[in-house]
This record gives C-alpha cells, structure tokens and sequence, in this order.
C-alpha cells in the first residue's frame, strides 16, 4: 500500500502527533484545518490529553528513546497549554 505525501506511513509517532495537533486546535492553539477558524473546546482538550497520558502509561515499556522523549514534550507542552486556559 503506497502512502502520499498527505498520509504519512501510520508510525506510533505520527498517531501521537496527530492527537496533540487535535488538542492543540481543542485548546484553541490553532485553526480547525476543517473550518480554519480558532475555537475552544477544553473538556475535549482535557480528554485528548488524558488519551495520550493512558497511552504514556500503557505504552511506556515498549517505546524507543525518540518516542519516549516525543510523548513527553508533547504531554508537557500540552499539559502547560490546559493549565494557563483552565
């Protein structure tokens, strides 16, 4: 199965990129790439981030080093982002 340039090849680091880019667009960070407009939704936000806490945790022996320190920055910046919009 070939993959575009558009769908990048399904790697655990481009899932979790993709959930902390929908959270990043829930905490109103960015546009909605749907309607280009900045709104927040931060119940969904919260939610987005408890997903990929659990999957820190349920994951978190099998992760090579790249992928450890991926999802930390991005549980960090993203936990950073929640409190100051809280």
């Amino acid at each position: 199965m070939g993959y575009s340039p558009i769908m990048p090849m399904p790697t655990f680091s481009t899932f979790i990129l993709s959930l902390a880019s929908s959270a990043l667009v829930q905490l109103g960070e960015a546009p909605d790439p749907s309607s280009g407009k900045m709104e927040e939704d931060i119940a969904l936000a919260k939610h987005t981030i408890d997903i990929l806490s659990m999957l820190q945790e349920k994951t978190q022996s099998c992760l090579d080093e790249d992928e450890k320190r991926l999802m930390n920055g991005l549980l960090y910046e993203l936990r950073m982002k929640y409190v100051v919009k809280r």
